[in-house]
């Protein structure tokens, strides 16, 4: 009886041990996890709506930009670029579309939203995909966003009709004087800082500027527009923040302003930047400060060695950039254009973001990314008939299973 318990007690061991050497097993192959929270933020390009008047002298069609892509066959038959979206022309200021692509987004490593956002002739324009869209989908509570002010010119390069024959005229100018400029802020420091879903650094609101040069101009000089940005830092923290996370968007673009190294052509710089009263920098584009018709891999070298300069140069926070690709043939039909920006590439540009994050763990966890749906210029995130997912799936990999 004795040996039979015994027996009976070692089989019932050795089961124990071969369950727990499987369970071991398993947990071994499972993904591991990121380290740390990332915010991984893509710059979403609000032209694919359907509900704004707005975008009809572009777009007739009136589904916005959409039809840049779908007709881009029609325009142009056998050209390479064939590139269909898998959702289809999704009118994205519609809430349960945006509830659709939060859902997409927050399931891949995508937490917060970029949005472009415009204003010209005194007004908003492409607001809607961000007021109807966003901010009115069921489970916006689920990701973040914030605004780069994309204060740039508006030409006839948005409409396919018009851009070959005088690309270049201006419909629209971004620049704004200085009461424009605090209509702006107001209106901005009221309607979306003031919201829980908007993104903030140590409780600052982040507000990117894209265009810095064509502010400049706007208001008059170097010193008139550190004049107007200290006092739009100054209605912010009036507003009940610890103060503005103002952030820069770097180019490569040389500058000559009176008040500042006048008579030279200068790259901004530290100094340039915080005299202004920027606080953090990031990029929008690779195409802004490097050739695009190049292999993948060789622009995510040069992309490092300017992340090297920048840390070099600047004292404020530079939150890495990665960029899909490049390639506006849809507006043009002829362009530069990125080779082996496969998913498998975009990875190593993401884990090589990732590393930068990690070794500056004393800044905000901020990644930016072009884009999630920037399709006229082909660097999109969202799914097609070329990659599928895999852009997706990329981020995924690297930000949620921390491969």
């Amino acid at each position: 009886m004795n040996t039979q318990m015994h027996s009976f007690s070692r089989i019932i061991a050795l089961s124990i041990s071969i369950a727990a050497l499987a369970a071991q097993a398993a947990f071994a192959q499972q993904p591991t996890a990121p380290a740390r929270k990332y915010d991984v933020a893509a710059f979403l390009y609000p032209a694919y709506a359907n509900d704004d008047p707005r975008l009809r002298p572009f777009w007739p069609a009136g589904n916005g930009e959409w039809e840049t892509v779908t007709t881009m066959q029609q325009r142009n038959p056998g050209h390479y670029w064939n590139r269909k979206p898998l959702w289809g022309a999704i009118n994205e200021a519609d809430p349960a579309v945006m509830s659709m692509e939060i859902n997409e987004a927050t399931k891949h490593g995508v937490n917060v939203f970029i949005f472009d956002w415009y204003w010209y002739d005194g007004r908003p324009f492409m607001e809607t995909t961000l007021d109807n869209g966003f901010l009115k989908a069921d489970n916006r509570d689920k990701m973040k966003f914030y605004l780069m002010w994309a204060n740039h010119d508006v030409t006839d390069a948005w409409d396919t009709r018009l851009n070959k024959i005088h690309d270049g005229n201006v419909i629209w100018t971004g620049r704004v004087n200085r009461d424009e400029f605090e209509k702006v802020c107001r209106r901005n420091i009221e309607k979306y800082f003031k919201l829980p879903q908007y993104y903030k650094i140590d409780g600052k609101p982040v507000f990117m500027i894209y265009d810095v040069p064509n502010l400049i101009a706007g208001l008059g000089g170097v010193q008139q527009t550190a004049d107007a940005l200290q006092w739009f830092t100054d209605e912010t923290k009036k507003a009940g923040f610890p103060g503005l996370d103002l952030q820069y968007t770097l180019t490569s673009q040389k500058i000559n302003y009176s008040g500042f190294d006048a008579g030279n052509d200068v790259r901004p710089d530290n100094t340039f930047v915080t005299k202004l009263g920027f606080t953090s920098a990031s990029h929008y584009q690779f195409v802004h400060y490097m050739n695009p018709n190049d292999d993948y891999l060789n622009l995510l070298t040069k992309a490092q060695a300017e992340w090297d300069r920048i840390g070099k140069t600047f004292d404020i926070p530079y939150y890495p950039h990665i960029t899909i690709g490049w390639d506006n043939s849809p507006r043009t039909t002829s362009s530069p254009q990125v080779r082996n920006n496969t998913p498998e590439n975009l990875a190593k540009g993401l884990r090589m973001a990732r590393d930068f994050v990690d070794a500056h763990p004393h800044q905000a966890p901020l990644i930016t990314i072009n884009s999630w749906n920037e399709w006229t210029e082909t660097s999109y995130l969202q799914p097609d008939n070329v990659n599928g997912y895999g852009y997706l799936d990329a981020i995924k990999t690297v930000f949620v299973d921390g491969k």
